[in-house]
């Protein structure tokens, strides 16, 4: 467990493209933003070179690749990336290559049982309804205004799914170290299901289980756990509401007691706020874990110190 959480630990000062480079005599992973990478940091080790492609400090909704990351792509054995319509940019992307490449793309939130939200993300993230698993999770036939959600990570029991993927993908490109990559899989394995087991305990005793967000970032974090999301903003942090979204939020808050509005740092939390000051209610993070802030990285904080502080934040907004 001692070397995981040193592994996860170097995962926040995570590793990106305009200073990394490829090392010859490893494998080469590049990621696309930062729960892929903490989890492909941990189970590579020190048989691995991974590679991240956004900086700290960015949010992944409107990042875009830039030359040397095609570059170093190019050169790589692995390519692990969410899916789900997360990252828009990775069709052309992988057009992009070298015609010489090598490298596997892999998706590593197949296996996910999807979900879908409403509306377009107005970024092209959320791919259009194809997924006969997402159709059921809405309970209705009609989904031309539905758009996948692509934000699997934020549940403990989906990144289990992903932490098996990576795993998978690494002893595929490099079956030498395959003793290392499943050591250091099932170490992380027992850390996510451990995870999950205090966010099943802990928010089964909740009375109240509605939450407002900023960002329709945790639908599968209320699914896995019997929480119902109200976002004022859609799949995107970007994403304008209109006014009569914030009256009928602000209602919604009132005739539910909700007490708290959550916001996520590395999105303006203006709109959070307006709404809390509608409602007479207060804010709180609630974060999706999508990349750490620089002051978080130079904490040491990671995938599970945030997902714990997440834990903490809605026992207080639900009890």
């Amino acid at each position: 467990m001692l070397i995981l959480s040193l592994l996860l630990l170097s995962a926040c000062g995570q590793s990106n493209s305009e200073s990394a480079k490829i090392e010859e005599g490893k494998v080469n992973v590049i990621t696309s933003f930062y729960p892929v990478y903490a989890f492909t940091t941990a189970i590579g080790g020190e048989d691995a070179n991974v590679i991240n492609l956004l900086p700290t400090g960015v949010e992944p909704h409107d990042w875009t690749p830039k030359s040397q990351d095609i570059v170093n792509t190019s050169k790589a054995q692995l390519f692990l990336y969410n899916g789900a319509g997360l990252e828009g940019w990775v069709p052309n992307f992988l057009k992009s290559l070298n015609s010489d490449t090598q490298v596997k793309s892999v998706a590593v939130s197949d296996g996910v049982s999807l979900l879908t939200a409403e509306g377009d993300d107005g970024h092209n993230h959320g791919e259009e309804h194809e997924d006969e698993h997402a159709e059921e999770e809405t309970g209705t036939e009609d989904v031309a205004d539905h758009h996948i959600d692509p934000h699997t990570w934020v549940s403990p029991k989906s990144a289990i799914v992903m932490a098996e993927n990576i795993k998978n993908s690494l002893v595929e490109v490099d079956p030498d170290h395959q003793d290392g990559y499943e050591q250091r899989y099932e170490e992380l394995r027992t850390k996510l299901e451990a995870l999950d087991q205090r966010f099943t305990d802990e928010l089964s005793k909740v009375s109240n289980k509605e939450i407002v967000v900023s960002h329709q970032a945790f639908g599968y974090l209320a699914r896995d756990y019997g929480l119902t999301q109200h976002a004022i903003m859609g799949l995107s942090p970007d994403a304008e509401p209109t006014g009569q979204d914030i009256v009928n939020l602000s209602k919604l808050v009132k005739e539910e007691g909700i007490k708290y509005i959550f916001f996520e740092e590395l999105v303006s939390d203006k709109l959070a706020k307006t709404l809390a000051g509608e409602a007479g209610v207060e804010t709180m993070v609630l974060n999706p874990v999508e990349g750490l802030t620089k002051e978080q990285a130079a904490n040491g904080d990671d995938y599970f110190t945030l997902m714990e502080k997440n834990l903490q934040n809605l026992l207080i907004a639900l009890k």
